[in-house]
């Protein structure tokens, strides 16, 4: 059972890094040759694609703007 959203983080990034897994073991293993038209393996490029996303937006820092702080330039008000 996941406790915390820490938690639950690290198991979508594990779950997410299977996926990866999976997705280049099936592109790695798809026979050749390959046409461009190919609609599967085209497919399994949107969805690495997606999965690699997914990935890189749980490890983007996201800024929230407050009123001490409204745009990422400005830095840190301390009072």
């Amino acid at each position: 059972m996941l406790d915390t959203f820490e938690d639950c983080v690290l198991a979508a990034r594990a779950e997410l890094s299977m996926a990866r897994q999976l997705l280049q073991d099936e592109i790695s293993n798809y026979p050749r040759p390959i046409a461009g038209c190919d609609a599967q393996f085209n497919h399994l490029l949107a969805e690495r694609q997606k999965v690699l996303t997914a990935i890189q937006s749980l490890d983007d820092c996201v800024f929230v703007p407050t009123p001490r702080s409204p745009t990422p330039q400005a830095g840190v008000e301390s009072r």
